[in-house]
């Protein structure tokens, strides 16, 4: 069967003009999942006091509940963020350094996050080191490789990304988390693409510190997100915004608890749809999340070959390392590509303004250098990735020799 022969871009809002494969930039909420948002607004709205202080911890409580159930945690070791760069942000921001420790990050880490781990160091006079992980790449193996090889005894924490946001590689984390246990080293993963994508047991995976996102593959919300933090770490972990949640005399739930959820007034709609969403997402194929994300890989992987066989570029990386992106290279070009990543690639606004498709382009590891990233969700069909390959072959972008 062609994994993408059905029609479910009808239960999105986006514009059906537009050929749109880039999910994994900032995710797409069905409109189902809308109209839940707007009925707890109303009821926000409807009597404000009720809402903050009778009727949302209970409600908060039971989509952390559903939340921690999916991604195979405790709901005491997870709380509301509003993105995965705010946890990685409040993980860092809490931690106490000595000068000259070292924090490690690779190449491939996603750079808001990146500049966090920069700002880290220089506040506390450590220093960051990156493990320079090869793309194309032929192996899992080479990423531990890569990772393990630039950890000495001055490394006291490794950020490293689940799935690779510029590239789409999906890290064998559970391995790295283990591998770096055993040499002293503690690890935050972002693991900003990674819920609704891959399959997620945090308590296997057992990292330090863990954030995902619920607005990207399980379509939540914008402002949806989760920080998890292993129960022996939690005492020391605090929110960017410190609040009433500090001094709170409550007994019955954890100060890391309650910091994080009393973290003053703020439109708590989109966590408490990340339940919704869950349960809305899990039901739209009969086999549930499993089908759905095996769906979406085989899309991926599926495209990936159908654009590289047409324009001539060997796969870059193993379908094993692939979840529902894909990243391709590009050849280097007269078209010289934008230093900094906040710019637009001028590929991509001619293929938005000329094709109407909506694709990542950027430099990557650096200009010159480039490549473009597509997404596969179930709203994503197989022939818009032939139209790209066509699009891109008139815009005269050879293949990376």
């Amino acid at each position: 069967m062609d994994p993408g022969r059905e029609d479910f871009i009808g239960l999105w809002s986006l514009d059906p003009a537009v050929t749109f494969l880039n999910h994994g930039s900032y995710g797409a909420c069905p409109i189902k999942i809308l109209e839940a948002q707007d009925r707890y607004r109303r009821q926000l709205e409807t009597e404000p006091v009720q809402f903050f202080l009778r009727k949302q911890e209970p409600a908060m409580d039971r989509a952390r509940r559903e939340l921690a159930t999916f991604v195979g945690a405790d709901p005491d070791d997870v709380v509301f963020v509003h993105n995965a760069t705010s946890g990685v942000n409040s993980v860092l921001r809490s931690l106490i350094l000595e000068p000259g420790q070292e924090l490690l990050v690779t190449n491939h880490g996603y750079a808001a996050c990146r500049n966090s781990l920069e700002w880290t160091a220089a506040r506390w006079g450590a220093r960051v080191t990156v493990a320079e992980v090869p793309f194309p790449i032929g192996s899992p193996e080479m990423v531990l490789e890569a990772v393990l090889g630039k950890v000495s005894s001055r490394t006291k924490l490794a950020l490293l990304d689940h799935v690779t946001s510029p590239t789409g590689l999906v890290f064998p984390i559970a391995r790295l988390v283990a591998e770096l246990e055993r040499r002293g080293v503690e690890t935050l993963v972002d693991g900003a693409h990674a819920p609704g994508m891959v399959p997620l047991d945090l308590r296997q995976i057992g990292a330090a510190y863990y954030t995902g996102n619920c607005h990207k593959w399980a379509c939540a919300p914008k402002g949806a997100a989760f920080l998890h933090v292993r129960r022996d770490k939690q005492s020391a972990i605090v929110p960017l915004t410190i609040s009433h949640g500090a001094s709170s005399r409550r007994t019955d739930r954890s100060s890391f608890r309650l910091q994080f959820d009393i973290n003053a007034t703020d439109d708590p709609t989109a966590y408490l749809c990340a339940a919704d969403a869950i349960r809305y997402l899990g039901g739209l194929l009969p086999g549930g999340w499993k089908e759905l994300m095996d769906r979406n890989h085989q899309i991926a992987v599926a495209a990936r070959m159908r654009l590289c066989t047409k324009l001539g570029i060997q796969l870059p990386a193993p379908d094993e390392m692939l979840g529902s992106m894909a990243a391709i290279p590009l050849k280097q070009s007269s078209n010289a590509a934008p230093v900094y990543s906040a710019e637009m690639d001028p590929l991509q606004e001619r293929l938005f303004d000329s094709f109407k498709i909506e694709v990542p382009v950027w430099a990557w590891p650096a200009p010159p250098k480039r490549l473009f990233r597509v997404s596969a969700h179930l709203y994503n069909r197989l022939e818009q990735y032939d139209y790209l390959a066509d699009a891109l072959a008139q815009c005269e972008e050879a293949p990376q020799a």
